[in-house]
């Protein structure tokens, strides 16, 4: 165990370099560590999750205060960032949650929550949307649930400078293969981690280092993410006039075009499930199919417009869509980090800066990031998500 008050020069790793880990090794080394980053290829390498173009940057998170609150937290230090290195990785867009008829409990819990917290917002009723959203079809949706001020980060550049801002100041990353033993202790190319401290944050793959421990705890799914071209000179769908979007009727979400790439749109396919280590990260090939049947009923100026780009992302669920953030329950000086079930990104450096604390003892984890929290799925007003 990290002692409270450090009397000597603690060493720290950090395995795994996505956001959560990469935050966690930046504030670790705030804190006075030697902080060692591993991991297996290069920060935004091409399996990470952490590595896709974009990632919504909203406070939208029905009953669930604490998510909110950090939600609103980890904006301004997205923003903190971008001023700190001069360059833009957070626009605010804004961002709508189109609420299907019938099933907005989401929607009607996140508007009291936003009430009793004083978060902006406002309604947009169904015969204001196509004034507020042209390019909408309004088809069965009840309203859009505005956030005026949210939007969304350029998720890979923003890991990208985090690693880097990370090695400015003192820190050190080393590339290394990363397995555990029969008792689940990691090791780093074969020999047992020497370190004071050591934080497993490895997304996906902390399914299969850590079988006994996490194994029956998460689940991996496949998202793939398609990126369409607007028209020449189409302005419409541009991060200037169109907000970043999620439309729980079907469930799809996407943001708008910005810095050359097309508009995007993501399918969350809660059943289908990958294999982290031999899948190929190609799009299936149905997944177009239903992407031009979702552009034509939602965005139909859309449905034949040019795919520029696919991607395809894993996502590491656990059953009530809440974190891990929790001690190994065999190794004292292990936190284990995962779980982040589609919506921890945004939340980064706040989750970095309250791994770090956990850690070093500062404070304890919340109840529902323990590895013993009962985990059920949660009501539809209660889904963090």
């Amino acid at each position: 165990m990290v002692a409270s008050s450090l009397r000597r020069h603690v060493e720290a790793v950090v395995v795994g370099a996505g956001i959560a880990g990469a935050m966690t090794a930046l504030y670790l080394r705030r804190a006075g560590l030697s902080v060692k980053l591993v991991d297996a290829w290069d920060p935004g390498h091409a399996r990470a999750a952490s590595a896709g173009t974009h990632r919504l940057i909203r406070s939208t998170h029905g009953t669930d205060e604490l998510y909110t609150l950090w939600s609103r937290e980890a904006r301004l230090r997205w923003m903190e960032l971008s001023q700190r290195l001069g360059r833009r990785l957070y626009y605010e867009s804004g961002v709508v949650v189109l609420a299907a008829e019938g099933h907005s409990e989401w929607e009607d819990a996140t508007q009291v929550t936003f009430s009793n917290l004083g978060i902006p917002f406002f309604i947009v009723p169904p015969h204001e949307l196509p004034i507020r959203l042209p390019v909408v079809n309004p088809q069965g949706i009840a309203y859009g649930l505005w956030e005026p001020e949210s939007g969304f980060i350029m998720s890979r550049k923003a890991l990208v400078a985090t690693v880097g801002l990370f090695r400015s100041e003192g820190g050190e990353f080393e590339l290394g293969k990363v397995e555990t033993d029969e008792s689940e202790r990691p090791t780093l190319n074969g020999k047992p981690i020497q370190a004071d401290l050591v934080v497993m944050a490895c997304g996906a793959w902390m399914r299969k280092l850590f079988p006994r421990t996490l194994g029956r705890l998460l689940t991996i799914v496949r998202q793939d993410v398609i990126l369409v071209s607007p028209s020449a000179g189409d302005t419409r769908y541009d991060w200037r006039n169109m907000p970043g979007w999620i439309d729980h009727g079907y469930p799809a979400y996407g943001v708008p075009a910005v810095e050359g790439h097309g508009f995007k749109a993501a399918f969350a396919w809660h059943h289908a499930t990958m294999d982290i280590d031999r899948s190929d990260r190609v799009t299936d090939p149905s997944t177009v199919a239903r992407c031009r049947r979702y552009l034509a009923t939602r965005f139909p100026e859309l449905a034949d417009s040019v795919i520029t780009d696919q991607k395809v992302c894993q996502i590491v669920n656990t059953p009530d869509r809440h974190f891990i953030i929790d001690r190994h329950p065999d190794h004292e000086n292990l936190v284990l980090v995962t779980g982040g079930s589609g919506h921890l990104y945004k939340h980064g450096p706040v989750v970095g800066e309250f791994v770090a604390g956990f850690a070093l003892n500062k404070h304890g984890t919340n109840q529902r990031f323990r590895l013993d929290h009962p985990r059920t799925a949660s009501s539809p007003s209660e889904d963090p998500q």
